[in-house]
């Protein structure tokens, strides 16, 4: 964080300075984050709980916000469910794909020499 103190008055500079000062006092007085982590730990496990059921999956290893933390998207880290194979290569039938995401090169391959995709489906039996 960079912040342009060229256009700035006196004044405004001794205001700023004494707001970073008694900032920095607070900060230095408190517990290093480490000690506050290993208590609440210690705590928890003298009552029976671990982190994870305190406070789920996330909570164990939350990050901090501050240097180095980064946001995380809302989908990020979420697992789709499995999908069944939709299409399979006639020349390697372990070969298959269920036509999420890019096309595998023995797919392109074809479509590129004109077959269609349809033409590899996999046959679902009917039920």
């Amino acid at each position: 964080m960079s912040i342009d103190l060229s256009g700035l008055s006196p004044k405004e500079l001794a205001s700023l300075i004494s707001q970073a000062q008694k900032r920095q006092t607070v900060i230095a007085k408190r517990t290093p984050i480490t000690k506050v982590r290993s208590r609440i730990l210690k705590f928890a496990k003298s009552e029976g709980y671990s982190l994870e059921e305190l406070f789920g999956t996330a909570g164990a290893a939350a990050p901090t916000r501050g240097r180095g933390a980064r946001k995380t998207s809302p989908t990020a880290g979420r697992k789709l469910g499995k999908v069944p194979a939709k299409y399979r290569n006639p020349a390697n039938s372990k070969e298959t794909w269920s036509g999420r995401g890019k096309q595998p090169r023995w797919l392109a391959a074809y479509v590129a020499a004109g077959k269609k995709p349809e033409d590899f489906l996999i046959k679902q039996p009917k039920k």
